[in-house]
């Protein structure tokens, strides 16, 4: 009795956890995608190079990655096919861990997307939670056989249903944009403000002396004292957003893209741009002409490439050059639009829903 209600207190520990992890990750499939590519590049360059072959599926795997979260947490916990669930969990747990643990001892990605945008943890932070999911799972796996795979009707409708759920979800934030944006760059954001420290940053200073070490809040003016290191004290305050910037030939424009309104033609990638939205962009961007909007092209490109896709569709618009990975952290589409006043993000559109240029226009007060 005592091991049966130990064991579904894990199942119930070990089986939230997943459910939580894979519903925030289904809610933006493409981020997780993004971080499968990272890893797929590093394995690529550190183990072998039929690793690369694989970011053309990332996307897909990511889906079946984030489904499999949520189902197998429901499963575990309703007790649906116990030990097909507990060896799926296993082999998902060691996939996890050794991810996490190349990311913190090799130090290559250093966020593992484990809880997608919603809550950032370190490498070594990450490995700890799979070393604990590890062998709480490996308490499940040892003792498969008193769990019982007989389970009730309703039981194991509620997991069909989340399936079809789960995959609904990740398709439809896949051909739109995530349901609840946790990046630094959601609707509201002010991202002048969110450039700075929200506080004054505080630093501590590690000195040696005589053998031993000090740390001061100020710098000693002793002279006898070795420097060791300097601290950062309130991590917290330092700024949500530290690489934002766009430039081109002529230099940065970082605060010119900031100040006015803007409506932000965003394209992370021009080889997989998707051009069969175009002509609403097109639309959109001649509609705003003789107007205080200003439409304005910013891409992970060669100046180039963005000269030639501004004449291709006769723009006539300012190009810009970005940084692929900010790009990507900003907008889950590509092409995609973002429009901004004084350089708080009002609203973000997925190349789907290109908005017309009267609802840019209404809501910029126009």
């Amino acid at each position: 009795m005592i091991k049966q209600t130990i064991l579904f207190i894990i199942r119930l520990l070990v089986g939230g956890l997943f459910i939580f992890s894979g519903l925030i990750k289904v809610n933006d499939p493409v981020g997780t995608a993004i971080k499968l590519e990272e890893y797929f590049d590093v394995f690529s360059n550190d183990i072998a190079s039929f690793f690369y072959l694989f970011k053309d599926i990332a996307l897909p795997l990511g889906v079946v990655l984030v489904v499999a979260e949520v189902v197998l947490g429901i499963m575990l916990i309703l007790g649906v096919r116990l030990k097909f669930t507990v060896w799926a969990l296993s082999i998902l747990i060691v996939f996890f861990t050794f991810l996490t643990f190349y990311s913190a001892y090799f130090n290559k990605v250093t966020d593992c997307g484990c809880f997608g945008d919603a809550i950032k943890l370190t490498p070594w932070e990450s490995f700890t939670k799979d070393v604990i999911l590890l062998v709480l799972i490996g308490v499940l796996f040892f003792f498969r056989k008193d769990l019982s795979d007989e389970s009730q009707s309703w039981a194991k409708w509620t997991v069909r249903i989340s399936l079809v759920v789960s995959v609904v979800i990740a398709i439809t934030a896949i051909r739109n944009l995530p349901f609840i944006d946790f990046r630094a760059y959601k609707e509201g954001v002010n991202i002048p403000e969110a450039m700075q420290p929200s506080a004054q940053l505080q630093y501590n200073y590690v000195m040696k002396k005589d053998g031993q070490e000090f740390v001061f809040d100020q710098y000693p003016t002793d002279d006898s004292y070795e420097f060791i290191e300097m601290n950062l004290v309130n991590e917290d305050a330092l700024p949500k957003i530290s690489d934002f910037a766009v430039w081109n030939a002529d230099g940065d424009y970082t605060e010119e893209i900031l100040s006015g309104k803007k409506a932000v033609v965003l394209v992370t990638n021009m080889s997989k741009l998707n051009t069969a939205y175009l002509d609403e962009i097109d639309a959109m961007i001649a509609g705003l002409k003789a107007t205080e909007i200003l439409p304005v092209l910013v891409a992970a490109s060669s100046e180039e490439e963005i000269e030639g896709l501004i004449e291709s569709r006769a723009w006539g618009i300012e190009g810009y050059q970005g940084d692929a990975t900010v790009i990507k952290t900003i907008m889950r589409s590509n092409p995609g639009i973002m429009l901004l006043d004084e350089g708080v993000v009002v609203k973000k559109y997925h190349f789907r829903n290109t908005p017309k240029s009267e609802e840019v226009k209404a809501l910029f007060g126009q």
